[in-house]
Formats: C-alpha cells, structure tokens, sequence
C-alpha cells in the first residue's frame, strides 16, 4: 500500500475491501499497478485513476501505484494484488499464450480494457559512446548499460530485442537494473553508458538526460530496417516508429525507432458493470486524460482494440459495441 498514490491514501485506509457509502450502493475500490515514475505508465496511470474517481465516485475509487513494470504487473494481477494493470503488448502476448517468459505457463485470467498508447523505444547512450547511431553500437560497448528494473517489462523487451539482434549481456555489455530516473542520472554522472527507457514521447528521463548532458552529449540509437525485421521475426508487436525532431531539449534530428503497444488489462473477474463504466469514463473523458500527458494523444475509440493480443474483458466489449465497434472473433472472451 506504500506505493499507492497520495491524494486516495486516506480514502483506502478507510475502505480497503468494499464499503457503503449511500444504502443499497457498495464502492468498488481498484488499484491500477503501472511502473517506475519518470517513465509515461505512473503519469497516465495516475490519470486514469484520478479521471475515473472524479467521474465514478462513490462507485468506483481508482488509485495508481508503481511497480517495476509489466512482468510484476502481471504476477500482482495474478496474485489478486491489483485490479488493473498498464502492460506491454509483448508481455501480455506472451502471457496468454504461454511463450516467452511464460512458455508453457499461459495466464489465461488476462482481459484487455483497451489500447493506450505505443510504447517507443528508447535506447539511449552517451553521445561518447555512439559510433553508429543504431543498435550495433551496443554490441562490444563494453560498459555498464542499464536494461531496467528486474521484471519489468523494460527488462524483458530489451532481453527479446537484445537475442534477436545477438546482442550479449555477459560479452558486449554490463547489465544495470535501474529505474528509469535513476538510470538517467546514472547517465548524467558517469557512472553508466545508457540506458533502456522506452515509453510514450516525451519521456521525463530522456528529457532529463537532454537537458543536462545537452543534445551533442546524448544519442537516441535508431534502428535500421533490417534489424526491426530480424526483431519482427521474434515477436511481431514491433512496428517502425519516428520520434519527430524536437521532442526532447536540441533534438534537431528525427529519430527512426520501433515500438509496441501498451494496454490497459485487468483481471477477469472484475464485475462487468464495473468495466464498462471505467471504459465509458475514458472514451466520454478522453480529451481530459489527453490534457494531462501527450502520450495518450494517440488514443481513440477507433483504435481502442488494434493491436490487442489478449480478449477483451465483457464490460469493455460492451460499451465498444454500444458505440458500433466491429470487435474480431479473437477477442471475444470465452
């Protein structure tokens, strides 16, 4: 309970579990597990939480709390810790398949609400130590390189990306576990080459990074075509994405990255009502949430189930066929 939000503290420590408010009406209190802060999960997270209290309240209380990331996010969802959960395309595809990480192990109590925003990646590294611009400079860097917090979803993409493009962490490089602002003023100080610190642009710790090494003392590595392809033939999430120059403090330079989906799960056994009232709220209130951080500029009820490798949780497909949403088959839970 330590990591959960502030402002809804006080209203958790009064109603853990389910309380009356009015008669005959019961709170529904949820955490939402997102990641480390200085990243673009804990911001939007908190959002969603804060939107959905404001619009809800006394049906529903949301509150966000940071974690290490996806790979916690899901053991939380799977322990009953957490209700809700930002997760990465690749780690939700993984874990209701049962591959990856989770071969031969599916979690089939996954459900998606909907798609938020693409998680860029960023693999950032001291100007120094950039011969090429691209990935291949983290082969044979020889330095202390930062891959995220252990269990994060941060942690795991760099491992996928990393054997596709046989990249070692025991020969070109050494593994660093930190968080996303941490790993930026390990970059500042020294201390490291680079870090992994892939979200929805603009990132706080990128911007971090920029703004005190300067644009001449940091580079963004780009990825080349054939490298995305070697990456696609691994796990197919993965599509080209440009960071439009000027996203961060001096970039003159457009970036040619990739990146994945993120979405927002929850458990299946959240109550329907419940659902469909939170996925109500963020599609009758998306300009709010989009006031609060760019990132979710690129969410829309269009878009709501593209990318989607996980069913849709029954509230959620609800409300989208109430508003006329074609959902596929695969989506549809059992």
């Amino acid at each position: 309970m330590s990591r959960i939000y502030p402002f809804l503290l006080v209203i958790f420590a009064l109603c853990v579990s389910c309380g009356s408010p009015q008669e005959g009406m019961h709170t529904q209190n949820l955490i939402i597990a997102t990641a480390t802060p200085g990243g673009t999960y804990y911001p939007v997270g908190v959002a969603l939480g804060n939107l959905v209290t404001q619009k809800q309240q006394p049906k529903i209380v949301a509150a966000a709390i940071n974690s290490a990331g996806s790979g916690e996010n899901i053991q939380m969802l799977v322990n009953r810790e957490v209700h809700l959960a930002i997760l990465q395309g690749l780690y939700g595809a993984m874990a209701y398949s049962g591959q990856g990480n989770y071969k031969g192990q599916p979690i089939h109590e996954l459900r998606s609400i909907t798609m938020l925003w693409e998680n860029v990646e960023h693999f950032v590294l001291r100007a120094s130590d950039a011969k090429t611009g691209t990935l291949d400079d983290l082969k044979t860097l020889g330095r202390k390189y930062s891959i995220g917090k252990r269990n994060s979803g941060t942690e795991g993409a760099t491992r996928t990306i990393f054997e596709a493009l046989n990249i070692s962490l025991t020969h070109d490089l050494t593994p660093e576990y930190l968080g996303y602002s941490p790993s930026a003023q390990a970059m500042i100080d020294g201390r490291i080459a680079g870090a992994t610190l892939s979200a929805g642009p603009p990132v706080a710790a990128v911007t971090q990074a920029y703004a005190q090494l300067g644009a001449d003392g940091v580079s963004i590595l780009a990825f080349t075509d054939d490298q995305l392809t070697t990456i696609q033939k691994a796990f197919p999430v993965w599509t080209r994405y440009t960071i439009p120059a000027d996203t961060y403090p001096g970039q003159s330079k457009a970036i040619e990255t990739i990146a994945q989906p993120n979405f927002l799960a929850c458990r299946a056994d959240i109550p329907e009502d419940v659902i469909y009232d939170i996925t109500k709220t963020i599609y009758e209130n998306l300009s709010e949430l989009q006031n609060i951080h760019k990132a979710t500029l690129a969410m829309s009820l269009k878009k709501a189930t593209a990318g989607l490798a996980v069913p849709l949780h029954p509230g959620a497909a609800r409300y989208y066929r109430e508003k006329g949403l074609d959902i596929a088959p695969a989506l549809i839970a059992e």
